[in-house]
């Protein structure tokens, strides 16, 4: 593996093999209080066992001998503001290591919720964000996805609350307050996952369902209903699926992203529920992760595009297969759009770091979206060059190959250089595939998603803008659809424009996160003060980071002080995750 600058840990000398976690969830004080026992397989010849944390209370560091347990020396080194503290343990290469801790009640992984933050308004809720490096704050483990484990918890809780974690939870949601669950496969600490709330299951086919809150668990269930037939055509195309389950958990909307792809049990945002199944390609992406991620894994986060940009093509291949060919590529158009617009106002400096070649990581930091999103453009690519009948054996093959195993973007490099360069000569060039691994920005000759429904919305949209005629047809339109016309649209339109498209579609206090997203951000940065209270209630009401971050932005360059005062009554609800965005947004 290559070294994870992301991580302390020192896996080529020793590595956590298994996990064993004993916690005790406390609501009152916001904190979690327990053990965790690795196991561990030492290759070299040090004795130091180097684990991650971050805000951690370490109580105790015991070595298992034929005697029993034993105390460990060991220090806890002062923390950096990004990576937290080093805990180095001094051993005598101990098989089993344990350790006794307390986390923070701010821990940045964990989010305990009031009552008054659920949909059912009774009982408190928790849940757990370990990607990318969040892990650490309620775990000591070796933070890096180039390590994997298999692991069980037994976790105790309040009875009245059911307690589900990324393992094998079933299906009965019988409270005990005590939970035994095993994640069998090797995972890395990223998709360590955790929660607890007033959750009840809701079957969607043999090997898939729905956890959720009662009030929102029906409705999930039906905007779901097509996740077994997501299961079956992945499979089709790509090979079997491992994981035993595959279960979606419905999280309060204070949940910082649409979906986190923790194996056996995806976590999801409640704002994808609309009715509509518009927007179900977010459960379509966390499955084939699965695959792309979950199976094969980056082995550092400057690789990300390894899992991002191999299951975003996934996803659109199963939205593809269940939903239709138009509503797949309009979905491409849409982020291909969202990327070149990125590009435009970079310069070529700036562009080297925020979109190199997919083989260079010195400079990616894997904060981005456009690493991913080029990689996705460039297996799309290799697809329409090379021929799926081509194109999709020698990607099972990779899935194949480096199943729960970590690599780097040299180990995809050389399997694609013998098994399909190598392979099929003479259909692409070497200096084609090298824009895409070594040059920075996306190759001049990639070909752009072009969708006929889009065009028409194009034309409606400059009609719009020449004669002041309102779209026709629009109040029909996709949710797909009026994204791409609100994508296009300048970031700011006059107040009559807005007033005019608000009263024809009533896109003010719309319940659909993405458009309303686009809709407020053309609202803020435009000054339109009839649309505020809306706006307000939504990013009080939404936490998931794609959603409101953009809205903040354009509300941070036009009205501080409003942003300012919305956030303030907004911040309770937030995951500490996204109170830190905002928070740099404003400059707090």
């Amino acid at each position: 593996m290559t070294h994870d600058r992301h991580s302390y840990a020192e896996p080529l000398l020793v590595r956590t093999t298994h996990l064993e976690l004993d916690l005790e969830l406390d609501f009152t004080a916001k904190v979690l209080t327990g053990t965790a026992t690795h196991t561990l397989d030492w290759s070299g010849s040090s004795d130091r066992l180097i684990l991650d944390t971050r805000d951690l209370t370490v109580l105790a560091v015991e070595g298992e001998t034929a005697g029993g347990w034993e105390p460990l020396e060991y220090s806890l080194a002062v923390p950096d503001k990004e990576l937290g503290s080093a805990l180095t343990i001094r051993t005598a290469r101990q098989e089993r290591v344990r350790v006794s801790y307390r986390t923070a009640p701010t821990a940045t992984g964990l989010q305990w919720l009031e009552p008054s933050m659920t949909a059912g308004g009774v009982m408190p809720f928790m849940f757990s964000q370990s990607q990318a490096i969040h892990a650490r704050s309620w775990v000591p483990v070796q933070d890096t996805p180039g390590v994997r484990f298999s692991y069980a918890a037994h976790v105790t809780a309040p009875p009245e609350l059911m307690v589900l974690m990324s393992a094998d939870n079933g299906t009965t949601s019988r409270r005990t307050g005590s939970y035994d669950v095993v994640m069998p496969e090797p995972i890395p600490s990223y998709l360590l996952a955790i929660a607890a709330g007033d959750l009840v299951f809701e079957p969607l086919g043999e090997r898939s369902g729905v956890w959720a809150e009662p009030a929102m668990a029906g409705r999930a269930a039906q905007e779901f209903a097509d996740t077994e037939e997501m299961m079956r055509v992945t499979e089709a195309l790509f090979g079997p699926y491992r994981w035993g389950r595959y279960d979606i958990l419905v999280l309060p909307p204070s949940f910082p992203y649409g979906g986190m792809e923790n194996p056996r049990m995806t976590f999801a945002t409640p704002t994808v529920v609309i009715g509509d199944k518009s927007l179900v390609s977010v459960v379509a992406h966390e499955l084939a992760h699965s695959w792309s991620g979950n199976l094969v894994t980056q082995d550092s986060w400057d690789d990300i595009w390894l899992n991002e940009g191999f299951t975003a093509y996934v996803e659109n291949r199963i939205v593809e297969a269940v939903y239709g060919t138009e509503f797949a590529v309009m979905e491409t158009a849409i982020k291909q759009h969202a990327t070149v617009v990125k590009l435009d106002p970079l310069t070529p400096a700036e562009l080297a770091v925020e979109l190199p070649g997919l083989n260079h990581r010195s400079e990616y930091h894997g904060t981005t979206a456009l690493g991913p999103l080029k990689g996705t453009w460039f297996l799309a690519w290799l697809e329409e060059r090379f021929s799926r009948d081509v194109f999709d054996p020698f990607l099972r093959g990779y899935f194949d190959r480096f199943a729960f195993r970590s690599i780097n973007s040299d180990d995809f490099v050389g399997h694609l250089q013998e098994h399909l360069l190598d392979a099929h000569p003479g259909i692409v060039k070497d200096d084609e595939v090298a824009a895409w691994l070594e040059e920075p920005g996306i190759p001049a000759f990639a070909e752009r998603a072009v969708s006929a429904r889009f065009q028409v919305v194009d034309e409606a949209r400059t009609l719009w803008f020449t004669s002041g005629e309102l779209p026709a047809g629009a109040a029909n339109w996709t949710t797909q659809e009026w994204l791409r016309f609100l994508d296009a649209a300048p970031d700011m339109l006059s107040p009559n424009q807005l007033q005019q498209l608000d009263r024809a579609f009533g896109l003010t206090g719309t319940a659909n996160g993405e458009i309303a997203r686009r809709w407020y951000q053309i609202v803020a940065a435009s000054s339109y003060e009839p649309a505020y209270a809306e706006l307000a209630a939504f990013l009080t009401e939404v936490g998931r980071m794609k959603l409101v971050l953009p809205v903040y932005r354009a509300l941070a360059g036009s009205d501080r002080a409003f942003a300012s005062e919305v956030f303030a009554k907004a911040r309770p609800g937030y995951h500490p995750i996204t109170t830190l965005a905002v928070q740099k947004i404003l400059g707090q």
